[in-house]
């Protein structure tokens, strides 16, 4: 590993954790993790428990697939203004306001519902659910990134992280702890209730500074250009066409004119990064229900444990990266990320054993922990501040869409061939990614170092 730099130190990089845009971060976390087992591998806990084949589940993980789709709204919560919302709170909280209320109406509908009987039902509410989920990460990846200067992406990712690890911690074990003591409908209502942690952060902290987006518009050379050119045409045109203009040709071209012929290696890399466990992830919790592990060890080993290594992982990814740079630790995150997915295929063939079912979950989730820090920073550090939501949400949408699709094959493939052969070859889907990131490592415009001075 590198020779760290002389100006940096360990003290200077813990000192920047007590900073109140890296701690606002610890709560936009939780708020952005808490929805997304609830449509993903605890609802399909949930399923499987009550008997709906694993096929059919198998389909339910192409609803996250709204994740990787954000770069379509992305324009719209960048730059659309909502009614009397971004009037009051500001364009970034006003979207996280909206997007927090879809979520709590989604859960709330989930709660009322029998799976077996209404399986269009629970699809509809899960992409509700999911919708809001997406919307909300578009604004809170806008509002980090805005928040704060380069120097505290990465321990903000860290932050984000562990607060995402918690609310997956509620969406899981706690789910799984009410479901298990009440019922599924109590266990979907208490996650309702928890989404207003995400609307008291946002009504504390405030709104980021940032110009208008009319001065933004008028800023932009491709708008002032058109403006130019059109002048004669209806306002109405002008106005809207100027918009689209600024919102979705101007954060594109401005990301392929800032790296060239790089930037299609760049986007292959992030499609590529998170391709193995993503595409994995659908079909871990149906391993444990099958090889016979009750939902109260499934809580305790895979979430509540399994959740506390994530967060390990990512402080060690953030404490890395603020030591030695995106580069190295960039890596290890891609290698690590892939090659741990190996321990599931082990699990599948060993059956109910719950030491290697820890062992499993000690490895993917520090891998995963601290493969998720480095990557919300170098993906951070690609993005210009004058296109925040659009150009992040490009990248994050990316990351996940290669994944998403193929998990939703998973039952599939684990129908004809079995759980282990299944692991073994999304292990593989991740190799590419080992190389991309050695390459991408090696490129200093593409991986700056963080300037982190002593304190």
């Amino acid at each position: 590993m590198p020779t760290p730099n002389p100006q940096r130190s360990w003290l200077a990089a813990l000192a920047i954790y007590l900073k109140a845009p890296v701690i606002t971060m610890l709560f936009l976390g939780f708020s952005a993790g808490l929805p997304f087992l609830l449509v993903f591998s605890t609802l399909s806990a949930w399923l499987r428990s009550d008997g709906v084949e694993v096929a059919a589940i198998g389909f339910f993980a192409w609803i996250g697939m709204l994740y990787s789709i954000k770069f379509f709204l992305a324009p719209v919560v960048d730059r659309l203004a909502l009614p009397l919302l971004t009037r009051t709170f500001g364009q970034r909280r006003g979207w996280m306001l909206l997007a927090q209320g879809m979520i709590a109406a989604g859960l709330v509908g989930l709660a009322g519902l029998d799976p077996v009987n209404n399986l269009g039902w629970v699809a509809a509410f899960a992409l509700l659910v999911a919708f809001g989920s997406a919307t909300q990460d578009i604004a809170i990846d806008a509002y980090r990134i805005e928040s704060a200067n380069d120097d505290l992406q990465a321990a903000m990712a860290s932050t984000y992280i562990i607060g995402y690890r918690g609310g997956l911690i509620a969406a899981g074990a706690g789910a799984l702890y009410v479901a298990s003591a009440f019922s599924w409908s109590a266990a979907y209502l208490s996650m309702a209730a928890l989404v207003g942690i995400g609307v008291l952060t946002v009504l504390i902290r405030p709104e980021p500074q940032r110009a208008s987006l009319s001065v933004q518009l008028i800023h932009e050379p491709r708008v002032r250009a058109f403006l130019r050119a059109s002048r004669g045409q209806p306002r109405t045109f002008r106005r809207i066409t100027a918009w689209a203009i600024g919102a979705i040709v101007c954060p594109f071209t401005d990301f392929f004119r800032r790296y060239g012929v790089k930037a299609l290696g760049i986007l292959v890399f992030i499609g590529m990064f998170r391709i193995s466990d993503l595409a994995m992830g659908s079909m871990a919790n149906p391993l444990y229900i099958d090889l016979g592990f009750s939902l109260g060890t499934i809580a305790s080993v895979t979430n509540i444990f399994g959740i506390a290594m994530s967060i390990t992982g990512g402080l060690l990814g953030g404490l890395l990266v603020a030591r030695y740079g995106i580069g190295p630790v960039l890596i290890l995150g891609a290698a690590a990320a892939t090659l741990t997915n190996l321990l599931f295929a082990v699990l599948a063939l060993i059956g109910n054993q719950v030491p290697m079912l820890v062992i499993t979950i000690i490895g993917d989730n520090l891998a995963n922990g601290l493969a998720s820090a480095v990557f919300i920073a170098f993906l951070s550090s690609l993005t210009s501040r004058a296109y925040t939501a659009t150009q992040y949400a490009l990248f994050s949408s990316l990351m996940t869409l290669p994944g998403k699709f193929l998990s939703g094959f998973g039952g599939l493939v684990v129908t004809a061939q079995g759980y282990a052969t299944f692991f073994v070859v999304a292990t593989l889907l991740g190799l590419p990614a080992i190389l991309l990131a050695i390459w991408i490592s090696r490129d200093k415009q593409l991986v700056p170092t963080p300037n982190i001075a002593s304190r």
